[in-house]
Parts: structure tokens; sequence; C-alpha cells
């Protein structure tokens, strides 16, 4: 059974959510609604993944996606937010959040990512992916002749695993697709990461689908 931190200020969403889940076979660590009782509960209690809202009062989302990192590197974060500005986005992506999810998704959605995001896939709402891939088309026109070379750069082995990344595939499904070790994946992602100067799994995968 799923162990699950909700972290919102809006205690009739903490509400919902908790009877949504807890009805798909999911344990409710603790309700918090600000960051600082998060970590609070996380002292007496562990969970396998958190849905954390950004904007809230006291110790907000991006802050806490740090905290978390830091202290429980293993627990998988799904941000559930209304906001999809630039800023938020990327803080939220560059700070280790496993997927990004607006509040008005509906639950299969939610149930869905929480499930893709355990199973080691990234998720992104829709509207957030295309304000990312806008974001990253930017940054690739900046440096385009960069990044051009550097792609140039991978070799075969490498461009293959690019391209199943670029699919969705975790490095155990790549692994197996290619019968070879989880080991060797994560070695060959290290290279790509070196060769492209892109050191975040979902902006590349962004990149290589653009």
């Amino acid at each position: 059974m799923l162990r699950v931190l909700l972290v919102d200020d809006e205690t009739m969403l903490l509400d919902s959510l908790e009877v949504i889940l807890s009805l798909n076979d999911m344990e409710i660590v603790g309700k918090a609604h600000d960051g600082n009782e998060a970590l609070e509960i996380l002292t007496k209690a562990s969970c396998d993944i958190a849905l954390v809202d950004l904007n809230m009062k006291g110790m907000g989302g991006i802050e806490l996606i740090g905290h978390m990192k830091k202290r429980y590197p293993q627990t998988r974060i799904l941000v559930l937010t209304t906001f999809y500005d630039d800023a938020n986005i990327t803080n939220a992506i560059s700070g280790g959040a496993d997927g990004y999810l607006l509040k008005d998704s509906g639950r299969d959605a939610i149930l869905g990512a929480i499930r893709q995001i355990m199973g080691g896939i990234s998720v992104l709402d829709p509207k957030v992916m295309q304000r990312l891939t806008t974001l990253v088309v930017h940054s690739t026109n900046r440096e385009n002749v960069q990044e051009e070379q550097a792609y140039g750069d991978l070799t075969e082995r490498e461009r293959e695993i690019a391209s199943l990344l670029a699919e969705g595939l975790t490095n155990r499904q790549i692994a197996d697709r290619l019968y070879i070790s989880e080991g060797t994946v994560k070695n060959y992602i290290s290279a790509i990461y070196d060769k492209t100067g892109i050191h975040d799994r979902v902006k590349l995968v962004v990149a290589l689908k653009g």
C-alpha cells in the first residue's frame, strides 16, 4: 500500500484527496497545511510520495521540495497546484519534483500520475508541458550552435538511449529493452548529460522531443 503525504493550505482539498486516495488503496500518513507541518510529519512517519501545493502560507512548496529531496531523497514528489508560470515550473522541476499537475486535472489524472511516478516515469500536465517546451525552445535558440555540436558528439548507443528516454522509458525499461544492466544505462545517461550540457531528465526529454 502506497503511503502518501498531502500538503496544501486548503483544508477542503486535503479532505477530498484523502477520501479519493484512501478509496484507491493508499494510506494517508499525514495532512499538512504548509512545508513546516509536512517536515514535522515526516519526522514521525515516512511516505512513498507527497502531493505538494506550491503557494502556501508559511513554508511554500518550492522550499519544501528542496528540503525533502535532501532529507528524504527516495520520496517522490508530485506538485499539485493552480499555478504554471515559468518560475514555478522551472523551480519545482529543477528542485527535484517528479511530476507537476494542475488541480483541475481531475481524479483519474491524479491517480494515474501517482502510479506513473511510482513506476519511475515523470509526469507533466499538458499545459505545463506546453509551457516547458516553449522555455526549452527559447533556450535552444539561444544556444543552438553549442547544442548541435553536443548532440553530434553522441555515440550510436547514446543516441539510441536518448531516443528511449524521449519515449518516457525508465532506466530499468531501457536496460531490459537493450539487454544491458541498469548501471550501464545510468552511465550512458551521465555521458549524455555531460555531452549535451542538460543535466535534468525532464528538460532533456523535452529537448529530445523537440
